[in-house]
């Protein structure tokens, strides 16, 4: 604890934490010596990824504020070379800015002129892709004790010299063999490197582990799910879990429950929290039929850093059905709770409610929608427990559901301003149509949900359906804990939101898909400042402090799941770090206008049933990436331009992958020579194809009127 007067504390909370936030950053142990309502003149660090162990994403500087925000402008600006999706919250140790790029490249800048100070490319091979459900992202690295810490897509975990980025150590995290990936920001607890991964869908077995930092030795690993009803168990914790589930569960699938983001650590409890992910397959029907409530799919975990005991646990969503995660990032703060200070978790899942717990407990205080949820009426405080309605299972009938799979709330990170006692929180309005596949079979390494795709993406294709898909809207919210109340919201006309950064000058910025990065009033929501960068935010910014000049620093473009769909873009998407400052006058870099393409290959002479084939198996493993109706919104190929040449190697890209090196995988496991083909007449029957339909379907997708079913409403 850093040391400050009663009195102070008594009458001044809010600077009491900014000074020790402050002291934290820039390395001191008391603040005996100086006035504690003065911060420190020097360099003020971002050095973890939440801006501390627990994780506030609040800054104290205040030499931005709202009355001087206006004045804010670019100070420089860094081309990563990445033209994919960028979500990597900065690091900023002794004025040097850590931070990654698309395929886990990391690079170190100087944070005051944005000069390189060296690069490392892991060399992740280009058939990982294929594994990457939401784009070839990564969030982040940790720094400690002269090293910085990154996880790769392949499932490495890198020791780097924070200096040089030369290679300390490499382990290997997960089985090469399996589809994991990696994409979250390692975390450092003591001297471990806590690090998770991702890959549900294609039929993993979730864990997290620690691993120490000196040598990248394996420490203690965590598996979210047990491998079988019987055992063995590798630790206890299991034995407890496989309780929950039954005998004929859907095992070969792994069962999913991978931990690919949400972490936070209490040093004055000594706990780990760790949030939990989504089932594998969706359908809970096929998964466990015997039903349950399939711990830890979806839950928060507290555990001791040094050994990985569990303490307590709780589960979001009991039986998850609908790839509601609860990865999505914690707050740990202390919160005035009816009359007497609680130490609280606060955390925002995909399933729609705002969740307020006890943090040396699991003890559930508080659990409120925070947009649109039509899977459950309510959670009954009593058991903890949501209380589901009938019309959200979708396993024998298809079913409109709220929020959609991208959630209530994604992996944009959300913040908390002390001072406001505010949350900002980047929501999303949603809907979905589940179709349950009756005819499905797990297929290792692939795509599997048991949601019927062919049916699915029909549905997207039918002009009559067209205003009953899926639709989404962004919101920054902000969000009372207390009350569990929202106190204001902004709309914003785009499906992709960015994270917030909450800043003691009464601020909070955030990017969107609108390639617009802003400030809004931390107190009220009011627009104060707004720069046109170009091209869309998805990463959450961070601030800090050189030679007395406060700093807004953030990584633009586009990707994931919501990049590939939510927007249809005309422009580049070369990613870019923007730092901003008071007076700053650096030019923004230019965005290029992507070059217009035209369809130049005739459609192919084949019967009717080929081109319905090449729908169908197109259905099966190209939509999710290529979009309904080989429409792409830009960040991969269109398929319905590519070129004679491109078709000309169609077979030797699909299934002989000589396009592995820019993520194109081959699908020869799943896709035929005559599969290969029917999908090319497919998608050349949509090149020439009147393309109203999908035309409008995208405009419906983006318009910010979309109607829900009318039970939806209710």
């Amino acid at each position: 604890m850093i040391p400050v007067s009663d009195r102070f504390a008594r009458a001044h909370p809010f600077a009491v934490f900014v000074v020790a936030w402050a002291a934290i950053a820039a390395g001191e142990t008391s603040t005996t010596d100086r006035d504690p309502r003065v911060l420190p003149a020097g360099n003020i660090d971002w050095a973890t990824h939440g801006g501390s162990p627990h994780e506030e994403r609040f800054s104290p500087l205040d030499s931005i504020n709202k009355d001087s925000v206006a004045h804010l402008g670019l100070a420089w600006s860094y081309m990563t070379g990445s033209n994919r999706g960028l979500e990597a919250t900065p690091l900023i140790v002794g004025g040097t800015l850590y931070a990654t790029a698309s395929w886990s490249v990391v690079f170190a800048l100087d944070g005051k002129t944005g000069r390189e100070l060296w690069r490392h490319d892991p060399q992740v091979p280009g058939w990982k892709a294929k594994h990457a459900c939401c784009d070839v992202v990564n969030r982040g690295v940790a720094y400690s004790k002269g090293r910085i810490y990154s996880g790769t897509l392949d499932g490495r975990l890198l020791a780097l010299d924070a200096k040089t980025g030369q290679l300390v150590w490499s382990t290997q995290t997960t089985d090469p063999g399996q589809p994991y990936t990696i994409t979250g920001a390692p975390r450092v607890v003591k001297d471990l490197v806590v690090i998770g991964n991702g890959g549900a869908e294609y039929g993993v077995r979730g864990y997290f582990s620690a691993y120490h930092a000196s040598t990248g030795e394996l420490a203690w690993r965590f598996f979210t799910v047990p491998a079988s009803k019987e055992g063995p168990h590798e630790h206890a914790e299991l034995s407890a879990a496989a309780e929950t589930w039954p005998a004929d569960a859907l095992w070969e699938s792994g069962l999913g429950g991978t931990a690919w983001d949400g972490m936070a650590y209490d040093p004055e409890l000594d706990l780990l929290y760790v949030g939990t992910g989504n089932s594998s397959v969706y359908d809970r029907a096929k998964r466990s039929p015997g039903g349950g409530d399939n711990l830890f799919l979806a839950s928060i975990l507290a555990l001791r850093p040094e050994t990985g005991e569990l303490v307590w646990y709780y589960q979001t969503t009991p039986g998850e059905h609908w790839d509601y995660t609860a990865t999505q990032n914690m707050i740990l703060t202390d919160l005035e709770w009816q009359g007497r200070t609680r130490k609280v978790l606060l955390q925002a899942p995909k399933n729609g409610f705002f969740y307020v717990l006890d943090r040396a407990t699991g003890e559930l205080l508080s659990a409120e929608k925070f947009v649109h949820v039509s899977w459950a009426s309510h959670v009954d405080l009593e058991t903890g427990r949501p209380v589901e309605r009938p019309e959200a299972d979708w396993s024998k009938q298809d079913r409109y559901v709220a929020p959609s799979p991208p959630g209530g709330h994604n992996w944009h990170p959300m913040s908390f301003h002390p001072g406001t006692g505010l949350v900002y929180l980047p929501a999303i309005e949603s809907l979905y149509l589940y179709m349950a596949n009756e005819a499905f079979r797990f297929r290792p390494g692939l795509w599997n949900t048991a949601e019927d795709f062919t049916r699915l993406h029909e549905t997207m294709e039918d002009a009559a359906s067209i205003r009953f898909l899926p639709c989404g809207l962004t919101r920054l919210v902000a969000w009372d804990p207390v009350k569990a109340e929202k106190v204001w919201e902004v709309r914003h006309d785009s499906g992709i939101p960015g994270g917030t950064l909450a800043t003691a000058g009464d601020l909070v910025f955030q990017g969107s898909g609108l390639g617009r990065f802003s400030a809004y009033e931390a107190s009220g929501g009011r627009l104060l400042w707004s720069s046109k960068i170009g091209i869309d935010v998805m990463a959450p910014p961070v601030s800090y402090r050189i030679d007395g000049e406060q700093y807004i620093a953030v990584l633009a473009g586009t990707g994931g799941s919501a990049g590939a769909h939510a927007t249809v873009f005309d422009h580049d998407n070369a990613g870019r770090v923007l730092a901003f400052k008071l007076g700053g006058e650096a030019a923004m870099p230019p965005v290029a206008k992507r070059p217009e393409r035209s369809v130049s290959v005739a459609r192919l002479p084949v019967p009717s049933e080929i081109v319905a084939r090449g729908r169908r198996v197109y259905a099966e493993n190209c939509f999710t990436c290529h979009g309904i109706g080989a429409k792409s919104s830009g960040l991969v190929p269109d398929l319905r331009t590519a070129t004679p040449a491109t078709h000309a190697e169609w077979e030797a890209i699909v299934r002989g992958g000589i396009r592995s090196d820019k993520g194109m995988p081959s699908f020869a496991a799943s896709v035929s020579p005559a599969d290969a083909e029917a999908i090319r007449a497919y998608v050349l029957e949509r090149a020439w194809h009147e393309p109203d339909l999908v035309e409008r379907f995208l405009d419906f997708a983006a318009d910010r009127t979309c109607l829900p079913v009318s039970w939806i409403t209710d």
